[in-house]
């Protein structure tokens, strides 16, 4: 990409779309097109298709989504799934229909089996059941991943899929019932240490083993694959396994979570693990060797993103 492409971020408010916009503006990059919800609804076929005709971008990177934790995935599975088609199927036909250069969907490793063998290579994809508390989200990224596909195998498009593990970071989602597992931590742990309470609960058994990776770092290997020659990326990928994983390669219990947690903010008191509470996935590890043997490594070590995490999270006034 040239500093003076246009280039459209879908999703540019949220976790991974807001580090990418900095990421571009630290790059250099200039002539970046945003559109919040209130401006666009990109579940709306007509708008998105007038927003194209009208911009004609020459990159889009599509980091739009409706996301979100178990809780919010069991409470509302036909907003997950519908809006999240929707989006991707607008924006997607779009770019094919004003030809854009090249176009990046980011999708989740939610994509995976839940018995998927560990660590999980791209190449499980679709090859047992899914985890039924995010099988509404799940099948909508699939459906992202095949949109891409379909349109290279039948109209030569630049379409690639890059499908992150679990995320964290600047700008992140700390509801107290829809986050994702660290935002959610951060915020009962931050609430627990102002309030000196005793403990704080944390949701599942603590053995539950996942994989997060910094949003900052995210931004970058967002970046990097977009910036491959097609070549050197068709020749990594295949026409109907296109994706490729980014992560750490690493991963951890919530229980040491917690307690790193815990460490972070300065809290003094116990942790209780509600057992009622479900865990997900066992375990959730990815196989990040295609992206890495491709020349991207991640650089954020876990305790220093939670630390640049709940320093930005309490500069925000909680």
């Amino acid at each position: 990409m040239n500093s003076n492409d246009k280039i459209y971020i879908a999703g540019h408010t949220g976790l991974v779309g807001s580090a990418i916009v900095r990421r571009l503006k630290k790059d250099g990059f200039n002539n970046l097109l945003t559109r919040s919800h209130k401006d666009l609804d990109l579940t709306n076929q007509g708008k998105v298709t007038d927003f194209f005709r009208n911009e004609k971008p020459d990159y889009v990177i599509l980091a739009a989504a409706r996301v979100g934790g178990i809780y919010a995935n069991n409470t509302y599975p036909a907003d997950f799934i519908y809006q999240n088609m929707m989006i991707e199927g607008n924006i997607i036909h779009s770019a094919f229909e004003n030809n854009i250069k090249r176009l990046l969907f980011l999708g989740s490793t939610c994509i995976y089996p839940k018995e998927a063998e560990q660590p999980m290579p791209e190449d499980a994809l679709l090859t047992g059941l899914l985890e039924s508390n995010n099988e509404p989200y799940a099948l909508a990224k699939i459906l992202g991943i095949k949109l891409c596909e379909s349109y290279n195998r039948q109209h030569d498009t630049d379409f690639r899929s890059v499908m992150p593990t679990n995320l964290y970071g600047i700008n992140d989602n700390f509801h107290p019932d829809n986050s994702h597992v660290i935002p959610g931590l951060m915020r009962r742990f931050h609430e627990a240490k102002i309030n000196n309470d005793s403990k704080v609960e944390v949701w599942g058994s603590g053995n539950a083993m996942r994989e997060f990776l910094y949003v900052d770092d995210m931004a970058e290997a967002s970046l990097f694959v977009l910036n491959l020659d097609k070549k050197i990326y068709q020749a990594n990928t295949k026409p109907m396994l296109s994706h490729i994983n980014v992560g750490t390669g690493q991963d951890i219990t919530i229980k040491k979570l917690s307690e790193i947690m815990k460490e972070v903010v300065g809290f003094n008191g116990e942790l209780f693990f509600d057992t009622s509470k479900p865990d997900g996935s066992p375990r959730k590890l990815i196989d990040t060797s295609l992206l890495s043997n491709l020349g991207w490594n991640y650089s954020t070590k876990l305790e220093e993103g939670l630390v640049q995490t709940y320093k930005w999270y309490t500069s925000q006034g909680t």
